[in-house]
């Protein structure tokens, strides 16, 4: 509802209304006018006619020329009256005397108007005035003889009252036709409102435009870059996600009203709309940035009449997954510390039970003292107190799995300048670590040594275990993503600490032999704060 109370249809059906009702007032006015005026000059040339053929007639010319025969004139006139149906016809000679008039009585008697004047003077003209049979519209001829001298004149008149009947007549077939259009134009209104309320889903303006500020909105704040077109493939909307990757991309055009062929034909909208399907995690490359593409067609009452695509580029998925992959690990510490507590509680518990009260407290002191011992360890190493927990953490997974965690190294590794440098570690540490005691569980010396070396802000990080090593045609493989030799749905987590790696400006180096283990060497960049 809008602020004034009008809806839409109520301001559409008003407005075709105040239209209509002017345009037909302006023509009403107008044409009757013109019709007012019609009718009058119609009248005017009817009564001068008439007059013209009265004064020609040699009646009137032999009757007024020797002033004889005026009876004759008298009945010719009548015969004239009758036949045309006008008012009076008036035969007068040249001092206004009345020769010829519908009443006998005044037949003698001067001319009654005072408009006589100018026809006596050799002038035709028509006139509007009042007699002695009323208001009339008149028409005025001179008589000549045959020497071309007047002699008289002739006053034919229709009244007045007839000429308005006339008028008033054809005016209310003017009414008639403005009440029809009236009539029909509040109903093409009422269509109409009812119509485009039908179009706009029955939403106001102020709704439309508030749906559409929203819409912008959310379009724009998206993650997601966003791209539409029309079923020619014009290119009808990209928000800013979607203009900051084509810039990325190299691709400065202006988008908008560009066929979607022309600008960006990776994305194969064409297809989509012609065919009608979707098109679902295409990854395409756009000058060195790969794009993963979601493509499906926009359908109105189940017919095609665009295509729109939400696109993001690869690396951004890719980080993603690798946050949720440190989140795992941290997760995971946190579970096998979790688990290591619980046996302890267990292992206490059981001794309870059995009322040994001395080997309770000499095993509290013992796991109390071993837990001390080991966190003072770590913190002193690890200044980074995510690090040192996630540090901890593996330290119980170890032991849980029969595994031994050696920690070796000099000094101390303090905090990174960077955050995300120590989510980086984490990663790169939880897939090396995991992977080493996976190593060492076939084997019977289950050992796993990290090794830490910060020196001139270069951090290096040796992973190594008593495993059966790996076969030297395939160490170059192991990064590959997918490559593994213990089986499918494998062979990732060497792959996300190459791209971790490759984050940081680190690198890695692989050591290994046959059934004497296998080393990891990473060395990363590593400014403190």
């Amino acid at each position: 509802m809008s602020k004034s109370g009008f809806t839409l249809q109520k301001k559409i059906i008003l407005l075709v209304i105040l239209v209509l009702v002017l345009s037909l007032l302006v023509t009403d006015l107008l044409i009757t006018t013109w019709i007012s005026d019609r009718i009058e000059n119609s009248q005017a040339e009817k009564a001068t006619d008439i007059s013209r053929i009265v004064s020609r007639s040699p009646v009137v010319i032999n009757a007024l020329s020797t002033h004889d025969g005026e009876d004759r004139i008298q009945t010719f006139t009548n015969e004239i009256k009758h036949v045309t149906k006008v008012n009076f016809v008036v035969v007068m000679d040249m001092n206004g005397i009345r020769k010829s008039h519908p009443n006998k009585s005044e037949i003698g008697k001067h001319f009654v108007g005072g408009d006589e004047g100018p026809v006596l003077n050799g002038k035709e003209h028509v006139s509007i005035a009042r007699g002695t049979l009323g208001m009339s519209l008149r028409a005025f001829t001179p008589v000549y003889d045959q020497n071309n001298k007047q002699i008289g004149a002739v006053a034919v008149g229709i009244s007045w009252i007839k000429v308005n009947k006339a008028i008033g007549q054809a005016r209310m077939y003017i009414y008639i036709g403005v009440g029809a259009g009236l009539v029909v134009g509040i109903l093409g209104a009422l269509f109409l409102a009812r119509k485009v309320k039908q179009i706009l889903f029955g939403l106001e303006p102020s709704e439309i435009a508030k749906l559409l500020e929203e819409r912008s909105a959310m379009l724009q704040s998206t993650k997601e870059g966003i791209l539409a077109v029309e079923q020619t493939g014009t290119i009808t909307l990209v928000n800013t996600e979607g203009m900051r990757l084509f810039h990325k991309a190299g691709n400065y055009g202006r988008p908008i009203g560009t066929n979607i062929k022309e600008y960006m034909s990776h994305f194969q909208l064409d297809a989509v709309i012609e065919k009608g399907i979707s098109l679902l995690d295409q990854e395409h490359e756009l000058n060195g940035i790969t794009i993963i593409t979601n493509s499906v067609p926009v359908k109105v009452n189940k017919r095609i009449v665009g295509a729109i695509t939400t696109f993001r580029e690869k690396t951004e998925i890719k980080l993603l997954a690798e946050q949720l992959t440190g989140v795992k690990q941290y997760a995971e510490a946190l579970r096998t510390q979790a688990h290591e507590f619980k046996n302890k509680l267990h292992a206490i518990s059981g001794l309870i039970q059995m009322k040994d009260y001395q080997a309770v407290s000499t095993y509290i002191a013992k796991v109390a003292d071993q837990q001390q011992n080991e966190v003072e360890f770590v913190v002193s190493r690890f200044k980074d107190p995510v690090l040192a927990g996630f540090i901890l953490g593996k330290l119980s997974y170890a032991r849980e799995n029969g595994c031994e965690l050696m920690i070796e190294g000099e000094g101390s590794v303090s905090k990174p300048e960077r955050p995300e440098i120590t989510h980086e570690i984490i990663t790169i540490l939880g897939n090396l670590i995991d992977n080493a005691l996976d190593a060492v569980q076939e084997h019977p010396v289950k050992k796993v040594i990290l090794r830490f070396d910060y020196f001139e802000e270069v951090l290096v990080m040796e992973v190594h275990d008593t495993g059966g090593g790996i076969a030297e045609g395939i160490v170059e493989q192991v990064f590959s993503k997918g490559f593994s030799t213990k089986g499918t749905d494998r062979g990732h987590g060497l792959f996300l600490v190459k791209q971790s790696l490759g984050k940081i400006n680190g690198s890695i180096e692989v050591h290994s032999k046959e059934g004497s283990g296998t080393t990891f060497i990473v060395t990363i960049p590593y400014t403190l704060l």
